[in-house]
């Protein structure tokens, strides 16, 4: 934005001094302000004059002082500036009453020129920058209160508690404050501390002092360049409010920094850098109004409590810092506490492991808060409290420290370095990791540790730079030192990682520059490696001698030798080449016997575990290896230890792991029993089945073709057990087991392998399928053999595995193929040729055809077809076949299809070449019809000869006859290529009344008579040229004169005003020139003023006082080829005139006006004059445009003395206001009629969519296209019968309207809004056409390109492991889901919240998930992962087995989902774990009656072995359930009843993970105690599993009375259906609070988000009232896109260069519309300049551009990006040399391309505009431009071309003038202007207020969703289902109480055996 700064500030004269004057002596009253002339005066003088203004009295005393309280002398008041405010006081102290204003100027200074090229902005480094600014402050707070001789005290307050105002940011410090001059002083950009005036006088002036040298330089000398407070301010917002007291001072110095403000004075052409400081007294807050700043009172009212302060209040903060400071809040503290470290915790930093020995001359508090909305506490931080910055984590770690000291020579600047030394401990790294980097997983796999173990490369510091850098004492952030010769590893003894274990620090004072946003130094690494530079090392404080790297190697020895805690290598054996590994680490591997890790000893022998490396490992030490050239005894971090694997019978292999994965905790016992337990299965022999059941004996005979197989193998160990994989060793790998089958002819050249498969094992078993191709003749034998699946190989442990062998022999079977014999490949479209074919058996042995054959010929792309067909032997031939259809000119193969039906390979296909065939028709292009050209221009014309199936063909004398109607004909030679080019004469014609004129051309063969002429109709449109002429009067808006009209005129008169108009042919207006007035000529006068004629203006004609004669009057343009022509005809004065009375003032056009005309003659008082006479119907006559005069009739009347007119009627001619002009004699009366359409004929478009159009596919058309019902004059017409229809040509493309056919409305039109457009890429025509009483009406066609659309998703790849397996309850392995979009590349722009894993038990579906089925969520992506689609990992495997189906949906708008293809997976069932039965059995009741049913515990239970989720899990598991029985309790004192047979326990047989019990029962008079309760306790026993199973527990009741029991029984029956009905309704009860909580908890986020979004709009000045509804924000919307609508339609510059491929893929557009520029005459002059380039086509790649190449045949020009190369960043101007001017350029030179906008693709067009433009330079006017050019030459550098804004060029060589290097003042290439910056604004208003509306509606939503169930909850279905709960709760109440209240029986039982005791009698007995 360009900045207007008043000459005021520039232009300061000595005569002129004006004061502004404050009387302010009336304490708390208002205070005077006055404006005084002061120049020529001195004190005295002054004072008299404040004395006569202010009325001060001679006794009166008071002092004059200025706004920073100095009292005023002679001297200065000398010193006082133009502009000066001043204080009338009582005394020099006394607090201001009210506050008051000072003016103040704040122009930049001038080093924002001189040093611009310095760093301006906050690179971010891949980092938020907003730390860094808010670290700009703070600079200048620590230098505020750098004098403190008490504690510094540095808040910083973040306010975003919205009911205090809006969010803003409070810094504030104790420090010395600022007087007003300071003030303004710290408002001027750039004016830093070395230039800065620091009081109003001179003679008080005080310069930059630099600080005494301090360790560290902790000096707070760090606000230095008057650019980082209002750089950080307005980077955080848009306005800043400074408030400062300074010390000694009473009053309070106020000024506001704004955006706004700034604007407005920008747009009022006001001074833009000029402001007012407000002076008060302290804790006043009156000014402050704006319920926006409401927390400023608070911050107001502290003032009074302080000597001295400033604070700085910076609002409009962005939403996006707001929402980074609340969100990570802890990190960019962490970052301001790494800043201000030292500063902080002192020199020595903050070492928390002893007593700081910092010495902190004044103790420094930089405190945070951050204040939010309640119930929000605040969070406060004091930085001295932050303890993991990276400063803090480095000291704390560090063992030892390395001090030294450099001095530059250059410049004398001193640096002070400390390197810190971070050990190994046993094993890991002490160096500090930086908290915000994500930690790397600590279970890796040993693969990836190669690198790490060896120590080639080592992880401590890795590639990070050793030395963060410090500048007075705070941290530069983005400048590192990577390492100093003197501390690197060359010529090193020294393992490479030790120097990897050292960090480091440096502190530089002010000698060293650095950027002027304090990120970077500008020298100080190439100043620090200097030759000259001076590095000391510092002991004790004191300067030690010696060669510093000598020192520091000897210092980093000792720490290495003390410090690390390390591996000793022991008995070196041998260095080897470990060839598996990368090249550079192969050789150098020294072997160790053992090895002593943690006070403990391994050596080569001894048995060991691994651990960490995803399977444990078991096996014996080989030897250890160590990378390096080592021949002893070593320590290091790391190393290897190989292992051969145990047992060998399984592995038979050594593994060589890093030796921190050696499992230190495990024993060798431990290791053998698990070496030993692996040993147990092994694979013994194969068993063959043919489930089919065909098997075949050994040495079988078969006939070819007969099917072998299918197979069923099982592998088994000695055990009989199957097996499906090698036994795994612990979590060693598992090593599935293979069945490879083999199939092998035995012929006579040898044993020949035919087949070989390998199979996995299935469900059951393993599996081979038949084999249906045995057809060679002869022995073969089958083969079966045992591998493993790894690696194939069938040995394992030195042994064979198992294998099986079956001999057999097949016989020759019978013919049934052909194959196709040699035919010719290369023919003509229609000619005939033959196809022999050979007919064969189905394996290749010749064989005659069967009878009756009838083939069937096909070709794709072609139409063929045959004569006969005729065989001979084994031939089959088919005779005279031809081929028509669409072929290229080289042609390319087409497949021919040969059919044989009742075969059993009945097709063949063969390779033929077809080429065009003979003349057929001649095709003429374009087609359109009519062809639209222009008066006077030529038409191109493409005419091609087709042979009969389109092709283009080339004969001789192949000529072609073309003629347009009226000119002479052509003659065109298509002899060589079919195809010829036709260009007529120029067309001229005569053009009337603007309509196009029609001709017909004509296209014919002469000698082809057989060849059908073309014709094609050329419609010829108006050119510009001038045609027509008009003349009117500009005082009388009804006078215009038409040519060879007469008019009459009073006698005597003046014909004044008289203008004239020219139009071209289509009736365009002319503007005119002072050429075109040259040419104008009149007959009435020879001297015409030529200034009048180009204003438009005639002479005045002077009408004759005759009024018997007409005159003759002529206007004519260019030698009378364009004029007009006029008679004038005097009238008398009585009478006055002639008067016409109309019937109605409506007429349609072409119908007779109903009614009568009434003429009378009135005097000029309207009365009528009866002068006419019978015989005047003869002299009247009436005339206007397109009136039928045939019909019109005059009829006198003789009662009223005046004439009736009938018959008028209109021909043609414009609808709307028509004259119709009456004469008798030399009366002239002229009425007005309103003519209306006459009957619908046609249909005009009268607006649609910019041209061309281009549409994406399946995307609207967002302009209407507005049809006009027009009749045959094409005057619009509102007969709403008639319809009109909308369709598309051709119809492949699919359009969806609301409305395809349509009436008329009542203005006669109709609007088509294409809301999508669907269909292949290409060009198509939309039509419309109207109908009217069943007869058509022609219409429009508009031509439409549809492209694909790169944003539009059309499908979902979905990628996972297709191998893996689906445990029950596991989890399914990451689904990587990629959105396509319509052109086929990936979509990233969709959120994952759109994307949407479904999950259903079953099969598939048609084509969406079913209702119910489960939805997962997108995972977040892991770092490295791709972007470009998107996670499902983690996700839960289904609980149930069986097959389930898998499906992902992508939500693309509210209510339209894309789905992927439905993936079915089968879930199996997990691990074993438990025993549980098929259902659960009731809780059974018995007694010791003799009835079974009394005694039976259970009955028909089927238990089986299940996974945690009950499903069958051991279909693989044999053995045995074991059934007893325990108490209840646990305790043993209670009698155990028991089973039959008097067995405590029963046995069954557990077969496939099956146990069926028929029935099991106590015995007859079984112990147990009455009314007690057991355990039935059926435990599993398997064979072969050494985890034991969970037993499945089934509580019974024992009672000795059989009626008790059946009691009982029926009650615990009732209890257990009532125990299921209750959970039933807790279930329902529980899911449905659930959803009442989920539906909760999604209206209180919408309306949380709906809050956060208002407010943010809010921020974007658009305000909602409360309550919110749509309506309103529907208006809002509409309102913005009126705004934006208003804007888009508003004149503006544009390119009208029509960019045809823009859209296209790889394709960034045409030069003329990638940039704008917003300077008239800079973008006239540039696009003049690139005026070559302006057309050309630019491309992302070469491949997008030799497409567009081969598309235009050459004709357009293109360039590709990716065949580019320009020099990366910006060049400095040619007069700047090393951040420099070499001189003061004139005329503003700026690089031309720094002058375009980019809307789109910022980088790309960069590129391309450096590549056209290069360094052009465009500056004001041509004499700066040959100044500056020769002011660059002088200074020895090439100067590029120039351009200025006059639109001269000055070339690289110095050439200028001529019409070459001159840009003309009209061009029609020319960049575009940008929008208006208000345009952005509401757009981005409008993508808020939309995202609103969407979140508003979805809160609405979630409200009436939580009140609908809420009242499903309380519905009476609902309190119906909670009463019948509550009354089985009772009931259940009622059972338990019962059960607890049976009496029990005391019986005495003798403990031996289970029979009744003596003398007792039981109710049994009885």
């Amino acid at each position: 934005m360009a900045q207007r700064v008043s000459t005021s500030f520039l232009q300061r004269g000595e005569e002129h001094k004006r004061i502004c004057v404050y009387d302010c002596r009336v304490e708390n009253g208002k205070a005077t302000q006055k404006f005084l002339e002061s120049s020529g005066l001195d004190f005295n003088d002054f004072l008299k004059h404040l004395h006569k203004e202010f009325k001060i009295g001679s006794h009166e005393t008071f002092v004059v002082a200025t706004t920073d309280r100095t009292v005023l002398d002679f001297n200065k008041f000398e010193e006082l500036q133009d502009g000066s405010t001043l204080y009338l006081l009582q005394h020099k102290n006394q607090a201001l009453s009210v506050a008051t204003e000072e003016q103040i100027n704040y122009l930049p200074h001038y080093d924002t020129l001189i040093r611009s090229g310095m760093y301006e902005y906050y690179a971010s480094e891949g980092q938020n920058s907003l730390p860094y600014a808010l670290a700009e402050l703070i600079d200048n707070a620590l230098s505020a209160t750098a004098k403190n001789t008490g504690v510094r005290t540095i808040e910083i307050r973040m306010m975003f508690d919205e009911s205090l105002g809006k969010p803003a940011v409070i810094v504030l410090d104790n420090g010395c404050g600022m007087t007003s001059k300071q003030l303004n002083n710290w408002a001027v950009y750039r004016l830093s501390k070395f230039s800065r005036e620091n009081s109003k006088f001179a003679s008080q002036q005080e310069g930059y002092i630099r600080p005494d040298p301090v360790p560290r330089s902790l000096n707070s000398d760090i606000s230095y360049f008057g650019v980082g407070g209002k750089q950080a301010a307005f980077y955080i917002g848009d306005s800043a409010r400074m408030m400062s007291k300074p010390v000694n001072s009473p009053d309070v110095h106020e000024l506001i920094l704004s955006k706004d403000e700034f604007e407005k004075k920008e747009k009022n052409n006001e001074d833009i850098y000029s402001g007012r400081i407000k002076n008060r007294k302290p804790g006043d807050s009156k000014h402050i109004k704006n319920d926006d700043e409401h927390f400023l009172h608070a911050l107001i009212a502290e003032e009074s409590r302080k000597e001295s302060f400033t604070a700085v209040v910076i609002m409009g903060v962005q939403p996006e810092h707001v929402t980074f400071l609340k969100k990570d809040f802890e990190v960019w503290v962490r970052q301001l506490a790494h800043i201000y470290h030292y500063y902080i915790h002192g020199v020595n930093g903050n070492d928390t492991r002893k007593n700081s020995r910092n010495s902190n001359q004044t103790k420094i508090n930089i405190q945070i808060t951050l204040r939010e909305k309640p119930p929000k506490c605040p969070r406060v931080m004091d930085l001295r409290d932050v303890d993991n910055d990276m400063e803090t984590l480095y000291i704390n770690s560090a063992a030892d420290t390395f001090e030294f000291k450099a001095l530059t020579a250059q410049d004398g600047g001193t640096v002070e370095g400390v390197v810190r030394y971070h050990p190994f401990l046993y094993d890991r790294e002490t160096y500090p990791k930086d908290p915000c980097a994500e930690q790397a997983s600590p279970d890796a796999d040993d693969d990836d540790d190669c690198a790490n173990e060896s120590g080639v490369q080592h992880q401590a510091r890795g590639k990070k730079a050793i030395f963060d850098c410090f500048w007075n004492g705070r941290l530069i952030p983005y400048t590192t030192v990577s390492e100093f010769d003197w501390c690197t590893d060359k010529k090193s003894k020294l393992p490479a990682e030790c120097y990897n274990r050292i960090s480091g620090v440096l502190f530089t004072d002010d000698k060293f520059q650095v950027s002027t946003n304090k990120l970077t130094f500008m020298d100080l690494e190439l100043k620090l490696k200097n030759k000259d530079t001076i590095f000391t090392r510092i002991v004790n404080g004191q300067k030690q001698r010696g060669h510093l790297q000598k020192e520091f190697t000897k210092w980093l020895e000792n720490c290495h030798k003390k410090l690390d805690k390390q591996i000793q290598f022991k008995g070196y054996m041998e260095t080897i080449t470990r060839t598996e590994l990368p090249k550079k680490m192969q050789e150098f591997w020294a072997t160790f016997s053992s090895i002593v890790w943690d006070k403990k000893t391994y050596t080569t022998g001894d048995l060991v575990k691994s651990h960490k490396t995803g399977i444990n490992l078991y096996g014996v030490v080989v030897r250890f290896l160590l990378y390096g050239n080592h021949k002893e005894d070593v320590f290091a971090t790391a190393g290897f230890v190989e292992l051969a694997l145990e047992p060998k019978a399984l592995y038979d292999k050594v593994r060589i792991i890093p030796i921190s994965k050696i499992d230190q905790t495990a024993t060798k016992d431990a290791i053998i029993k698990n070496i030993n337990k692996d040993l147990a299965k092994l694979p013994e022999k194969l068993k063959v089945d043919w489930p089919d059941r065909n098997p075949w004996p050994q040495n079988a005979i078969r006939p070819a073709g007969t099917v072998l197989g299918p197979f069923r193998i099982e592998i088994l160990n000695k055990n009989e057990d199957s097996l499906s994989r090698m036994p795994s060793v612990g979590q060693g790998p598992v090593k599935k087991l293979l069945v490879v089958l083999k199939l092998i002819h035995h012929g006579a050249k040898g044993d020949q392998e035919i087949a070989s498969f390998t199979a996995s094992h299935g469900k059951w078993a393993y599996w081979f399928k038949s084999f249906e191709n045995l057809t060679n003749l002869g022995k073969y034998s089958l083969c079966l053999n045992t591998a493993i699946n790894e690696s194939n190989v069938t040995v394992f442990g030195g042994s064979e595995l198992p294998s099986y062998k079956l001999n057999f022999t097949i016989k020759e079977g019978s013919a049934e193929s052909f194959v196709i014999d040699v035919a010719s490949p290369s023919l003509n479209v229609g000619t005939p040729f033959d196809i022999p074919l050979r007919i064969k058996d189905a394996y290749g042995h010749p064989t005659t055809p069967p009878p009756n054959l009838k083939p069937v010929l096909e070709c794709s792309g072609l139409e063929v077809s045959y004569e006969k067909v005729d065989s001979s032997g084994t031939t089959f031939t088919i005779r005279s076949v031809k081929a028509r259809g669409r072929v290229q000119k080289e042609s390319k193969p087409f497949d021919l299809t040969v059919t044989l039906p009742g075969m059993k390979t009945e097709t063949q296909i063969i390779k033929i070449f077809v080429y065009p065939g003979l003349p057929h028709s001649l095709h003429v292009m374009p087609e359109e019809n009519p062809i639209i050209a222009e008066n006077g221009s030529r038409v191109e014309f493409n005419v091609e000869i087709h042979d009969e199936a389109g092709n283009i063909t080339a004969h001789p004398k192949q000529t072609v006859r073309c003629q347009v109607h009226g000119y002479a004909p052509d003659v065109i030679d298509c002899s060589s290529t079919g195809t010829g080019q036709f260009v007529t004469r120029p067309i001229n014609l005569k053009i009337i009344k603007g309509e196009p004129q029609k001709l017909k051309v004509h296209f014919e063969m002469s000698n082809q008579k057989n060849i059908a002429a073309v014709v094609r109709e050329l419609k010829v449109i108006p050119s510009t040229r001038v045609a027509t002429m008009e003349l009117y009067s500009q005082v009388d808006e009804n006078l215009v004169l038409r040519n060879k009209e007469k008019i009459e005129w009073m006698a005597g008169g003046l014909l004044e005003n008289l203008f004239y108009r020219l139009y071209d042919e289509a009736g365009r207006e002319v503007p005119l020139t002072a050429e075109i007035g040259s040419k104008i000529k009149v007959n009435w006068t020879g001297d015409a003023n030529l200034a009048d004629l180009v204003q438009g203006k005639l002479p005045d004609v002077q009408v004759p006082r005759q009024v018997q004669k007409e005159h003759f009057y002529q206007v004519s343009y260019q030698n009378q080829s364009v004029s007009v022509s006029f008679t004038i005809t005097p009238r008398p004065d009585e009478p006055a005139r002639l008067k016409v009375t109309l019937p109605q003032i409506t007429l349609r056009l072409g119908e007779i006006l109903p009614g009568n005309i009434n003429l009378e003659l009135v005097d000029q008082y309207d009365n009528v004059t009866k002068s006419l006479t019978p015989s005047c119907v003869n002299h009247m006559s009436v005339k206007a445009d397109g009136l039928d005069t045939s019909a019109v009739s005059f009829t006198w009347q003789e009662s009223c003395c005046s004439v009736l007119v009938t018959g008028i009627r209109f021909q043609s001619g414009t609808l709307g206001p028509r004259e119709i002009c009456f004469t008798y004699k030399s009366y002239v009366e002229r009425v007005i009629v309103k003519v209306t359409a006459g009957v619908p004929a046609q249909l005009k478009l009268v607006s649609e969519p910019e041209k061309p159009l281009q549409v994406l596919n399946d995307s609207g058309i967002p302009t209407p296209f507005l049809i006009q019902l027009c009749d045959e004059w094409g005057n619009p017409s509102s007969d709403r019968r008639v319809v009109v229809e909308l369709r598309s040509s051709p119809p492949t493309l699919k359009l969806t309207t609301a409305v395809t056919s349509q009436p008329v409305n009542a203005e006669g039109k109709a609007s088509f809004t294409v809301t999508s457009v669907s269909g292949p890429k290409g060009y198509y025509q939309l039509e419309f056409r109207g109908s009217f009483n069943k007869k058509p009406i022609t219409g429009p066609s508009v031509n439409i390109t549809v492209l694909p659309d790169p944003t539009k998703p059309v499908s979902l790849t979905v990628k996972y492991d297709t191998n893996t397996k689906f445990p029950a309850g596991g989890k399914f392995p990451v689904f990587l889901v990629t959105v396509l979009s319509d052109e086929g590349s990936p979509m990233t722009t969709f959120n994952p919240a759109a994307v949407t894993m479904f999950l259903w038990r079953g099969g598939a579906t048609q084509n969406t998930p079913p209702q119910g089925a489960t939805e997962l969520r997108c995972s977040k992506p892991m770092e490295n992962e791709k972007n470009d689609c998107f996670y499902f990992r983690d996700k839960e495997i289904p609980e149930h087995t069986g097959k389930h189906t898998i499906q992902f949906s992508l939500q693309i708008a509210k209510d339209k989902f894309l789905f992927s293809n439905q993936i079915s997976v089968n879930v199996v069932a997990n691990q074993p774990v438990k025993l549980g039965p098929d259902s659960q059995p009731p809780t059974p009741v018995v007694s010791y009656s003799k009835a079974i049913s009394s005694r039976t515990l259970v009955e028909n239970m089927t238990l089986r072995i299940m996974d945690s989720y009950g499903n069958p899990a051991g279909e693989d598991l044999d053995g045995t359930v074991k059934v007893s029985i325990k108490n209840c309790s646990g305790y043993n004192n209670k009698k155990l009843p028991l089973f039959e047979g008097k067995a405590n326990s029963v046995q069954f047989s557990l077969a496939k993970g099956k146990a069926d019990i028929n029935r099991l029962a106590v015995m007859e008079n079984s112990p147990g105690e009455n009314g007690s309760s057991y355990i039935l306790l059926f435990k599993p026993e398997v064979r072969m599993r050494s985890t034991p199973l969970d037993p499945f527990e089934l509580r019974f009741e024992f009672y000795n009375d059989v009626e008790k029991q059946q009691k009982m029984a029926e009650l615990t029956r009732k209890r257990d259906e009532l125990i299921t009905a209750i959970e039933h309704y807790k279930d329902i009860f529980f899911r449905y609070d659930e959803l009442r909580q989920m539906l909760e908890a999604q209206y209180q986020e919408a309306a949380k988000k709906e809050t956060h979004h208002r407010i943010e709009l809010q921020s974007r000045s658009v305000n909602i009232k409360q309550p919110v509804t749509l309506t309103a924000i529907d208006r809002l919307l509409a309102e913005k896109k009126a705004d934006v609508d208003r804007i888009e339609k508003a004149p503006r510059r544009v390119c009208v260069i029509r960019d045809h491929f823009k859209g296209q893929q790889d394709v960034l557009g045409m030069v003329g519309h990638l940039a704008y520029v917003q300077d008239d005459a800079a973008a006239r002059v540039i696009s003049w300049h690139i005026r070559g380039d302006m057309d050309c086509v630019i491309t992302k790649t070469s491949e997008a551009a030799r497409r567009i190449y081969r598309d235009t045949q050459g004709r357009q020009q293109v360039m590709a990006l990716d065949s580019v190369f320009v020099t990366p960043g910006d060049r400095l101007l040619p007069h700047i040399r090393n951040g420099r001017n070499l001189f003061d350029p004139p005329g503003n030179p700026v690089y031309a391309r720094k002058l375009l906008i980019y809307p789109h693709d910022h980088e790309s067009c960069d590129i391309v505009f450096k590549n056209i433009l290069g360094d052009t330079i465009l500056i004001d006017d041509l004499d700066s431009a040959n100044n500056y050019r020769r002011a660059v030459v002088q200074n020895k550098t090439q100067c590029p071309t120039i351009l200025t804004r006059q639109g001269d060029r000055i070339s690289s060589r110095g050439k200028f003038g001529g019409t070459q290097n001159k840009a003309p003042d009209i061009m029609s290439q020319v960049f575009g202007a940008p929008y208006p910056t208000h345009y952005y604004t509401l757009k981005g208003q409008i993508d808020r207020l939309i995202q609103y509306h969407s979140i508003v509606v979805k809160r609405d939503n979630a409200a009436k969703e939580c009140e609908e169930h809420m009242k499903n909850m309380n519905s009476p279905e609902m309190q119906q289902k909670q009463k019948e709960m509550e009354e089985f709760n009772r009931q259940l109440k009622d059972i338990d109480r019962q059960r607890a209240s049976r009496p029990v029986l005391p019986v005495k039982r003798r403990p031996e055996d289970a029979t009744e005791p003596s003398g007792i009698m039981t109710k049994r007995q009885k």
